[in-house]
């Protein structure tokens, strides 16, 4: 639902009202106001003609609020409503002429139940969102002045055939715009599962990706070491057959050595018993 109001200074306020807070509420409001503001500015423009001035366009305010509010809101959860507008940083005196009000409805009444009814914007908060008749009547009692119009609304449900009937066709718009909602908020959130199972798939193809190069890298190392253990093993053989044939020319040697050591003794026996002597005597 959206109401627009002229205020008695000439200043224009959109009010909104949802039943489930939409997403990017900033980004709404910023489009409402700049909407609202350049309609202002033609009028204004079209009536005043060669008279106009800036000075002519008033303020806009934006006042959303929202039955259900989106989760950025519960962060604040003893806050309300949230009022922002447009100024420098080094504080410079310019009206930018767009305000905003964001009122989540959901967490004032959080708040209400714990702390109660505290001024009168309350007051008029409790009217607008709370239907608990235990409320109705505190509300009553500390302001009066909301009676003429809680009796306004009795008269206006009593007509029930016509009250039914817009209710109808506002629930039709309600349910279809709560259904693209949902459908909206269902296909970001499969999108986001897709995105999200996309870069997984990616992640694991990455990851098989290096683990076949590093098992790649694994065989060409253990080939390179059979290699190098069969080229060892060959310098190992050929070494040992080495050894074996040292050994077997020490071998030999040693029985040479023996042979001519028994040859010097034979032939030492044989100058003896022929009465020769050595030559070194």
């Amino acid at each position: 639902m959206d109401i627009l109001v002229e205020l008695e200074d000439g200043s224009l306020a959109n009010v909104e009202a949802q039943k489930i807070g939409y997403k990017f509420p900033g980004q709404r409001c910023a489009c409402y106001s700049s909407d609202l503001l350049l309609r202002q500015y033609k009028r204004v423009r079209e009536q005043k003609k060669e008279t106009f001035s800036y000075r002519d366009i008033k303020k806009v305010y934006t006042i959303v609020l929202l039955e259900t509010s989106t989760e950025a809101f519960h962060k604040f959860p003893h806050d309300y409503p949230h009022y922002s507008r447009q100024k420098t940083n080094t504080g410079l005196d310019i009206d930018f002429l767009q305000e905003y009000i964001l009122i989540p409805l959901d967490i004032f009444r959080q708040n209400l139940y714990n702390n109660g009814i505290g001024n009168q914007l309350d007051a008029w908060l409790t009217f607008l969102s709370v239907d608990d008749v235990e409320w109705i009547e505190k509300l009553i009692q500390q302001y009066p002045e909301f009676i003429p119009l809680y009796k306004d609304v009795y008269t206006l449900c009593m007509n029930t055939e016509n009250i039914m009937g817009i209710f109808s066709e506002e629930l039709k718009i309600l349910d279809r715009n709560t259904t693209l909602l949902m459908i909206d908020e269902m296909q970001e959130k499969i999108d986001a599962q897709k995105n999200i199972i996309r870069r997984k798939d990616e992640a694991l193809l990455r990851n098989k990706e290096a683990l076949r190069q590093k098992d790649e890298a694994l065989s060409q190392k253990d080939e390179a070491l059979l290699r190098n253990k069969e080229a060892l093993r060959q310098k190992d053989e050929a070494l040992s057959q080495k050894n074996e044939a040292l050994l077997r020319n020490k071998e030999a040697l040693r029985q040479k050595d023996e042979a001519l050591s028994q040859k010097d003794e034979e032939i030492f026996r044989l100058r003896r018993l022929l009465g020769l002597k050595n030559e070194k005597d």
